[in-house]
């Protein structure tokens, strides 16, 4: 059940008056976490076998990113009430007063279903479900079932995020392949350092919305633990991809070198645990691994082209 809401947005709800200008509705959509999450997907797309027209390619992609909106609307409408509460989220359209609850679920219901439809009459029945199933992923049972009961609502949850580049590939081929899945466990394994760096940091923001994050429950120190064993794991995984014969020894060295120095960071945020520090290291983490996984993925998929237009095979 969603809780009170702030006094703003009570005082609209009984008005019944919306204030939502299209700015606030795109917010809604959570466009700069979803805009790494719609690269991702057409680097699965493009790094599938097979050809899609250039028409129906785009169409796919913006069904993804309008989907990946959609579950960003109906996870703000379904916490309005500890956005309301937390620092970093009270400014959101449902809270700030903006948007209606009603129209934020309708629109995100709306979205939803546009897209998914959409993307079966565009590509195939298989991509079209997935994207349906990482919709309901992300709300029912990441947002709604494991967000507030469990410290392992990230790395459980973390799926959700990861499905986007074997949508995109099952919109080429309509079906899945190890390939796809390798590229779907590099996000999920980097998921969770990148929001316990976060955490770390808003470890009261997360206290006062009830929300039980690794630090809140396990403490501090366990969890830059977790951060480094998880990045450790990310930096093999993302080398699996040259490992298994997928893209070429050039991929592998950045894949290695720019996962030694992920390590690195997680290293530092294990060894400065008090002040500015120890501040400085979650926020380089945080922002790093943005940068990590947009890089990583930019290198497979230019790889992938180079492997195929002959480049590669000829420099290595």
């Amino acid at each position: 059940m969603m809780g009170p809401m702030t006094t703003a947005t009570q005082t609209t709800v009984q008005e019944g008056v919306s204030n939502a200008s299209v700015r606030d509705f795109v917010a809604l959509l959570k466009p700069r976490v979803m805009s790494l999450v719609v690269f991702t997907a057409l680097v699965g797309l493009a790094a599938a076998p097979g050809h899609m027209h250039p028409v129906l390619a785009a169409i796919a992609i913006l069904c993804i990113a309008v989907g990946g909106g959609a579950s960003g609307a109906l996870n703000m409408w379904y916490d309005a009430d500890i956005d309301a509460v937390m620092h970093r989220t009270k400014n959101r359209p449902i809270p700030a007063g903006k948007v209606l609850p009603g129209e934020a679920l309708g629109f995100g219901v709306f979205l939803s279903g546009v897209s998914v439809f959409t993307l079966g009459v565009a590509t195939n029945w298989v991509a079209a479900g997935l994207l349906a199933f990482t919709i309901f992923f992300y709300v029912v049972i990441y947002t709604m079932g494991l967000k507030r009961r469990t410290p392992q609502n990230i790395v459980i949850g973390g799926a959700a995020g990861a499905f986007p580049p074997m949508i995109g590939w099952a919109a080429v081929t309509g079906g899945f392949s190890l390939e796809s899945f390798v590229m779907f466990a590099i996000i999920f394994i980097w998921t969770p350092p990148h929001f316990w760096a976060l955490a770390l940091m808003k470890k009261a923001d997360y206290g006062n919305a009830g929300v039980p994050m690794l630090p809140n429950v396990a403490g501090d120190e366990a969890t830059r633990r977790q951060i480094l064993y998880y990045t450790v794991a990310m930096a093999l995984i993302g080398c699996a991809p040259a490992l298994l014969g997928y893209n070429s020894a050039a991929y592998l060295i950045i894949a290695a070198i720019s996962g030694l120095w992920m390590i690195k960071l997680a290293a530092d945020i294990l060894r400065h645990t008090e002040g500015p520090a120890a501040a400085r290291a979650c926020w380089r983490m945080f922002g790093h691994s943005m940068f990590y996984l947009f890089g990583l993925f930019l290198a497979l998929l230019l790889d992938k082209l180079a492997m195929r237009a002959g480049i590669v095979g000829a420099l290595w």
